[in-house]
């Protein structure tokens, strides 16, 4: 059952099996006349026809609901937007040839339809990267079976960082393991929390190390960070490279579902806020070899996480001196300004206005010690106008902004991933473990 949910569906054999197939049908459905009662010519005349109609259909389709309408929060790729007029394409054809087919023709169509609704969908997904395997589009963690290994309390006689020389027989990997966070003070209903553990940190006398707290978006898990964003494989590079060292990563649940969004604030939607920023840390201090100091402690996520990053990060000066927000927003929303405040603030504008990046930056200015990375796809059009203000709002704020830009894409995978791999050898090097 782990081989079957551990499929890939973003490359590899599944994929190629999955296009080939398709190819074939699609090319059977023009190539076959429905019945006798077809004339060969009129028949691959209606398909061809059919076939831009329903390319036109579904072009026109994504620009209302996508552009116009704003319905998914972000702007699609051109390859989305292909991969679906290709499936609008391919329904259409299906469904002209159903007009006097035979019986056999009659049972294969809606089969056809399916996986043609299918694989667009694995080509949306492929240009976004959102959900690598089959396990992550059923919302499974790949790190439910692990533990956190036993870690050994040797506090008291714990080499420092500058001090820290890798041992023999390190392991050449971070460790994974999904864990149950209390939310004891805030009672917000979280789903299991998955952490990184480096190299360093799974030797018998760890160093204390730095942490990173690290969101998903919305919808998203715990694991998002980690594979869609490929930060474990980024940690592990970095700790290769470093003695074994990198920070420690923690990544929570900041939503409570795939379809909520509290907005990391404190509101009748739950108490977000207080999760992230007081039950997350207890824990973390409670269960990790981390250096209990805000000089070693950062924020960081993306999409709906990276602006839970520069609100929690702006505010929490106490706790965080660095933040890494990946193509967050200017400001949280439920999606317009009245829904927001109605749901989220319980009608008070004036508390939501407090609650915009901004706001909380001029409000807690100026920062003397905090290091802030801002990053975005250069093609995400609806993300980076707003990453750009913030970006320059944290500089303006005192704060010590770097601004990266990932050449040619938007709001997806490859964007993350680039923002995420240079923005942690910043932080990393910027709390001393570029040793």
């Amino acid at each position: 059952m782990n081989a079957l949910l551990d499929i890939g569906i973003l490359s590899g054999p599944a994929v190629i099996i999955v296009l080939v197939v398709t190819g074939i049908v699609a090319a059977l459905l023009v190539l076959v006349r429905p019945s006798g009662r077809w004339r060969r010519s009129i028949w691959i005349t209606t398909a061809v026809g059919s076939a831009l109609a329903g390319a036109l259909i579904g072009a026109a389709l994504t620009w209302l609901i996508a552009d116009e309408m704003d319905a998914f929060g972000v702007d699609l790729t051109f390859a989305s937007r292909v991969w679906i007029a290709l499936g609008f394409a391919g329904i259409f054809v299906a469904l002209a040839s159903l007009w006097r087919a035979s019986w056999r023709r009659m049972i294969a169509v809606p089969l056809a339809i399916v996986l043609f609704v299918l694989t667009s969908a694995m080509g949306v997904n492929i240009a976004f990267g959102q959900y690598p395997t089959i396990r992550s589009v059923l919302g499974l963690s790949a790190y439910a079976g692990d533990v956190l290994p036993d870690l050994k309390d040797g506090s008291a006689n714990r080499p420092t960082v500058a001090d820290w020389t890798a041992p023999a027989g390190m392991p050449a990997q971070g460790s994974m393991a999904s864990v149950v966070i209390p939310a004891t003070e805030s009672g917000f209903v979280a789903r299991d929390a998955t952490v990184y553990l480096p190299p360093a940190a799974l030797t018998d006398n760890p160093p204390l190390l730095p942490v990173l707290i690290m969101m998903s978006g919305q919808p998203g898990t715990t694991d998002e960070v980690f594979t869609v964003a490929h930060l474990r494989e980024t940690l592990d590079a970095y700790a290769a490279a470093h003695q074994g060292l990198a920070p420690i990563v923690v990544s929570p649940d900041q939503l409570g579902s795939p379809e909520a969004n509290p907005m990391c604030v404190d509101s009748p939607l739950g108490n977000s806020a207080t999760y992230i920023t007081v039950d997350v840390p207890n824990w973390i201090r409670a269960n990790l070899p981390v250096l209990d100091s805000p000089d070693y402690w950062g924020v960081g996520g993306l999409s709906q996480g990276g602006t839970c990053s520069i609100q929690l990060g702006a505010q929490h000066p106490e706790l965080f001196s660095a933040i890494l927000d990946a193509s967050g927003e200017e400001f949280p929303t439920l999606g317009d300004p009245a829904t927001t405040i109605a749901q989220g603030f319980g009608g008070d504008a004036e508390k939501y206005a407090a609650a915009y990046p901004a706001a909380i930056m001029a409000s807690k200015a100026p920062y003397t010690d905090m290091f802030a990375v801002f990053g975005v796809g250069s093609e995400d059009t609806a993300f980076r106008p707003g990453v750009m203000t913030l970006y320059a709002d944290a500089q303006a704020a005192g704060m010590d902004a770097t601004y990266l830009e990932s050449a040619g894409n938007a709001h997806d995978s490859a964007a993350w991933t680039y923002v995420f791999n240079i923005g942690l050898g910043l932080i990393a090097d910027h709390w001393g473990l570029n040793r």
